[in-house]
């Protein structure tokens, strides 16, 4: 008995003292593009752990021509396949990524916006509405077959944008989600925002019927804050969203304006409507997107864990990744994955329980996919604490 136990904590020492492990995923300059930005990262129902990202025909542009291209990796990220092109059109950019499982049916959902190729984010020509050629449009494509194939895309702008008011619209970037349970357990739902540049709201969108529909939830009340100067300006943009152990759901978005730290609101009604916006002001942002994500709930694993991903500094620098214990309310332990260069990110966990983080470094120029262990996260937490 004394020499299972002891094994048992030989075993459990080794992995938390396991090292986070890194592997490219995509690099500027390599598979034809001078350019790929813009993380998300899934796990299909078979384990084949699917990266996306923004393929640029122009470095150092968020809109280029950008296709949404793929790798997929069959041995938990340790290495990748070759790149699939999952959308493009021509001269028109592709941007913001941002992808679900349909936990039902397996179907992975991929949702970005059609950006007309005469046209950048902070263009005054952009209009609101549907008709016209200086319209942002909305777009799915899915897989049924764990990213190996995809659908043509199915335009859903009129049902996921307002017809005032919006100019651009943006989902995540990142992964949506889909509730498991509360009332509105099965819906899923994509974190999104809205311009004019600079009047950002965040919002979410949402099907109830495994996508067959989708609508617009309210915007975030106080996203729109004056600044030094007196001046309108919005706080929020890029933002994720997670579920909370009675499937309600917090949002965390991107700062533009106000202390510079993450913001968040709560919605109790599947992301419908939202309580005002506030600061997280032990999550740190030199506003770059980031991610929140849900491992463990209540009684699974122990105890609620929702972790969060991103640059621990005022600038895109020293990545780190938190962990809260009670709902995204605090975050008391953090451990840096990664001291260097580190922008944009998107968390996950395979199948085994390890974890992973696909996240651009090298400013944006590379893109790698980190392993690493909750044991190792967890690993100088004593163990009342955790």
């Amino acid at each position: 008995m004394k020499t299972g136990i002891v094994f048992l904590a030989l075993a459990i020492g080794a992995l938390a003292a396991t090292p986070p492990e890194f592997n490219d995923v995509f690099v500027a300059g390599q598979d034809g593009f001078p350019a790929l930005r813009i993380p998300a990262v899934v796990v299909a129902k078979d384990g084949t752990v699917l990266a996306f990202a923004e393929a640029r025909k122009a470095p150092h542009a968020d809109q280029a021509g950008n296709e949404i291209v793929l790798k997929r990796s069959r041995d938990g990220g340790r290495t990748w396949g070759a790149l699939q092109t999952v959308a493009s059109d021509g001269a028109n950019s592709l941007n913001n990524p941002t992808s679900v499982i349909e936990q039902n049916s397996g179907r992975v959902w991929l949702m970005y916006q059609r950006i007309p190729g005469h046209l950048k984010e902070m263009s005054k020509q952009t209009e609101t509405g549907y008709e016209g050629t200086n319209v942002y449009r909305n777009f799915f494509v899915w897989s049924d077959d764990n990213g190996a194939t995809w659908s043509p895309p199915r335009e859903v702008t009129r049902s996921t944008k307002r017809p005032t008011g919006a100019t651009t619209i943006a989902s995540g970037p990142g992964i949506g989600i889909q509730l498991t349970r509360g009332p509105h357990a099965g819906r899923m739902i994509f974190p999104f925002n809205e311009g004019p540049f600079g009047q950002w709201n965040n919002f979410a969108v949402f099907s109830d019927d495994r996508g067959v529909t989708w609508q617009c939830g309210e915007n975030v009340p106080g996203a729109i804050i004056n600044d030094a100067n007196g001046k309108p300006h919005s706080q929020m943009n890029e933002v994720q969203m997670v579920e909370l152990a009675d499937g309600s759901v917090r949002l965390n978005s991107r700062r533009f304006a106000g202390a510079k730290v993450r913001k968040t609101a709560m919605s109790r009604d599947g992301g419908v409507t939202w309580s005002p916006a506030e600061d997280a002001p032990e999550l740190r942002d030199p506003s770059c997107m980031a991610s929140i994500f849900r491992l463990t709930f209540p009684g699974d694993g122990g105890k609620s864990r929702i972790l969060y991903s991103g640059p621990d500094s005022l600038k895109r620098e020293n990545g780190t990744v938190h962990i809260s214990y009670d709902e995204g309310k605090t975050w008391p332990v953090k451990k840096v994955l990664y001291p260097g260069s580190f922008a944009y990110s998107v968390l996950t966990v395979l199948p085994d329980g390890t974890l992973g983080c696909l996240f651009e470094t090298d400013g944006t120029d590379r893109m790698v996919f980190a392993r690493f262990q909750l044991a190792w996260l967890e690993a100088e937490i004593p163990p009342a604490a955790k």
